[in-house]
This record gives structure tokens, C-alpha cells and sequence, in this order.
């Protein structure tokens, strides 16, 4: 039945300026508004997906688990360069994380971070 659509993912926030400043500087990424639409985000990425953020306003629940995860080749880095931009690591109890959050000893490594609507995300540097 839905072998051939172009599904898409989406998730809310709690103030769409905050995300739109969010996802397109601190993050980088190309963040577009749906001009039909009006407070629907579009978040554009390499592989031609789009993911949709939507506002909730005050009845946004941040996400208890990750929305969104980011492949890097270096995790450290990222996670490095995510501090400098002012992200804040989650550490998780049942996981052995170093001092910045990032989780090591497995494959992949990874590091949690969150949001300004406190959706959590994370970079996974898969190890080779």
C-alpha cells in the first residue's frame, strides 16, 4: 500500500522561531518555512528528505526519546563544535559516557543533545 510514497517524519516544538534559529545556525542546516502553511518548518537534508516541525505552542511535549540523529566521521569533533554553538550533552543512566556525553566502548558511538523544545537528538559516528 505505501511502498512508493515519499513518507516523511515530523515532530513538534514549542516555538517555531527558536527552532527555525535553532536547525538553521546552530546546526547548519538549510531550514525552509511552508509558505502555504503558516508555523510549519521544513527541514531540509543531503538525501533529498525533508523532515516537517510543526508548533504546538504551549502544548508541546518534548519527544522522551530521539527524533532525530546525525551521522558524523568524527564524533568528537561534533560534539565538540556542537558545545562551542552552545548544546548541552544528556548523559543517560545504563550507559558508560565520557565527560562530554559521548558513549564509547560500542558500535557506534553516539551523544545526546537536545533541542531549545527539548526533543532529543544525537550524532552517531559509526566505528570502522
Amino acid at each position: 500500500m505505501f511502498k512508493n510514497t515519499k513518507a516523511f517524519s515530523s515532530f513538534s516544538v514549542n516555538d517555531i522561531e527558536e527552532a527555525k534559529e535553532f536547525y538553521g545556525q546552530t546546526l547548519g542546516l538549510e531550514v525552509s518555512e511552508v509558505p502555504e502553511m503558516d508555523g510549519l518548518l521544513n527541514l531540509h537534508f543531503a538525501n533529498g528528505h525533508d523532515i516537517l516541525i510543526y508548533s504546538k505552542g504551549d502544548a508541546h511535549q518534548p519527544a522522551n526519546f530521539t527524533v532525530l540523529n546525525f551521522p558524523v566521521d568524527d564524533i568528537e569533533e561534533a560534539v565538540d563544535k556542537l558545545i562551542e554553538r552552545g548544546a548541552q550533552f544528556e548523559t543517560y543512566e545504563g550507559f558508560s559516557q565520557d565527560e562530554k556525553g559521548i558513549v564509547r566502548g560500542g558500535n557506534p558511538l553516539v551523544a545526546w543533545f537536545k533541542d531549545p523544545a527539548g526533543n532529543i537528538l544525537s550524532v552517531v559516528e559509526e566505528v570502522k
